[in-house]
């Protein structure tokens, strides 16, 4: 199994489709179900979303490849989990010293979240078998994690995450749009 393809078809598949998911939503008129998978605003939370749904769907892929390694499940939930730490964690990092959003920047954790991630897959993908119960756990916690996905949007927590930047609201609320209709009436 040539793993380097893998990981680098991996890399450009989710890129991609990360990049379309920032603006899907707008493009299809702000459709409340597309929205539950694409961004809706610009808070931290919707940039881990577009990173997220690919990898997620990137799954459909990579478990009928890999899914009967021992150590899919270890490794696609530390994937996942990669993503969720290392977007915000990076982001929050740079603009305590940046004191400002740099567009390059925010571009470039992205795609280096994204590499990581997949890099994280295919490591553990290769490790010896680890005890089912570590497996296991690990496929609880992507069941927990896909759950917390698909539930942030409709109910997002009203934490600095998800909060919107420009327009200081939180979820489908928070759509820049929705305050420019606002403002006609």
């Amino acid at each position: 199994m040539d793993h380097t393809f893998n990981f680098w078809l991996g890399v450009v598949v989710i890129s991609t489709i990360g990049t379309l998911a920032h603006f899907v939503y707008d493009w299809t008129n702000q459709n409340k179900i597309i929205g539950l998978f694409t961004a809706v605003n610009e808070s931290t939370w919707e940039h881990i979303k577009i990173a997220l749904t690919p990898t997620f769907l990137w799954a459909l892929y990579d478990g009928f490849v890999y899914g009967m390694e021992p150590n899919y499940f270890l490794a696609k939930f530390a994937s996942v989990l990669t993503l969720i730490i290392l977007i915000p964690g990076l982001f929050y990092s740079y603009r305590s010293v940046a004191k400002k959003d740099v567009l390059i920047a925010d571009i470039a954790i992205f795609f280096t979240s994204i590499i990581l991630s997949q890099l994280v897959f295919y490591v553990l993908i290769t490790l010896p078998t680890q005890p089912f119960i570590v497996n296991y756990l690990a496929c609880f916690g992507l069941i927990v994690l896909f759950g917390c996905y698909m539930t942030l949007t409709l109910a997002p927590l009203k934490t600095f995450i998800f909060k919107d930047p420009i327009t200081h609201k939180y979820g489908f609320r928070g759509h820049f749009r929705l305050l420019k209709k606002k403002s006609k009436k």
